[in-house]
């Protein structure tokens, strides 16, 4: 099929403007994220309806907090990935076409299909996940497209490199995000993700202005991404930036893929991230990979009273009605809370 967002240049080369590397590719290549092809100077996306992974998820295994809490979540992915990052956690998919000779596979699917299986689930929403989805991007836009007319939520779980044009284009039918923001340093993202950190601070700030609804999910990796003050100015960014609305998601890192030489997380530094979250500002602070952890519950930033007890993906209880902490009338953001 042909892709969206690119231009024809001399030399039957093409230039992507899908996301925010803008490969210019020449006639036979691919670009980065090894699924989008240069045919005779007509780029070609070569993941269309081949899906690799569906799966019904609990919205909080997105993670997504503020978006119908308790509900399922219809979950999609293709295979590849614009990023090269030495931690990925999906790296058998989402580098299958750069680790293993431009390979692609996947099981033929439909946008009729895969809303249609959001139903028949019991689902309220369709995550566009697992890999990356800016680069199945004419998938999930018709899909999106598809399922906004019968009144399923959208929601992207991604790193944030999609261009303005890409995210400008969706955002109609796109409810929700879950942006990575991996680290708050260029160097961090050149050297472990072989990415800019520029553009996905512009891409967040482009998500809240076209009313996307935004968490902000941060995996601490030690001794790369744990420094306090790298933390303190990640959050006073997202409270300043973004707005002290924003849920943010501190993660806990186990060794994979290429980065093995680091141990798990300590509790004690997602805590003491939490904690800087918390003193920037942010309402909504939770950190993940450690179930049981008050981390991962929802309080009332008003009263403090407990308004939704999680245990991992499960929720026990939710105190929120119509929106409202039942405790004190606090406005508790989100959607369909």
């Amino acid at each position: 099929m042909q892709a969206y967002l690119f231009e024809t240049l001399k030399d039957n080369e093409v230039k992507c403007n899908l996301c925010n590397h803008r490969c210019v590719i020449k006639d036979g290549k691919r670009g980065i994220c090894g699924v989008r092809e240069n045919q005779t100077g007509t780029l070609k996306t070569l993941v269309y309806g081949k899906l690799i992974a569906r799966h019904i998820d609990p919205i909080e295994k997105k993670p997504l907090f503020h978006l119908l809490p308790g509900s399922l979540s219809y979950s999609i992915a293709t295979v590849g990935c614009n990023f090269k990052c030495l931690f990925c956690q999906n790296a058998d998919i989402a580098h299958m076409p750069s680790d293993h000779r431009g390979m692609i596979i996947g099981d033929s699917s439909t946008p009729e299909d895969v809303v249609s299986a959001a139903v028949k689930g019991g689902c309220k929403s369709i995550a566009y996940t697992y890999t990356e989805p800016t680069v199945f991007f004419e998938f999930a836009y018709d899909t999106a497209k598809l399922a906004h007319e019968k009144g399923i939520y959208n929601l992207f779980v991604t790193n944030g490199y999609m261009t303005s044009e890409a995210l400008e284009m969706i955002s109609p039918y796109l409810d929700a995000a879950n942006v990575d923001l991996k680290a708050f340093t260029e160097k961090y993202y050149n050297k472990l993700c072989k990415a800019k950190l520029k553009h996905v601070k512009d891409t967040l700030k482009l998500m809240k202005s076209l009313g996307v609804f935004v968490e902000v999910t941060t995996l601490i990796i030690p001794g790369l991404n744990d420094d306090k003050q790298q933390l303190e100015n990640l959050a006073l960014f997202i409270a300043e930036s973004l707005g002290t609305e924003t849920p943010w998601h501190i993660s806990r890192f186990h060794p994979t893929y290429k980065l093995t030489d680091r141990s798990p997380t300590p509790v004690k530094t997602l805590v003491m991230a939490r904690e800087i979250g918390i003193n920037a500002g942010l309402k909504y602070v939770y950190t993940g990979n450690v179930p049981g952890e008050d981390g991962e519950k929802t309080y009332c930033y008003n009263c403090g009273s407990l308004l939704i007890d999680r245990w991992g993906y499960n929720i026990r209880k939710n105190l929120i009605e119509k929106g409202i902490c039942t405790h004190c009338g606090a406005k508790i953001d989100g959607i369909g809370l």
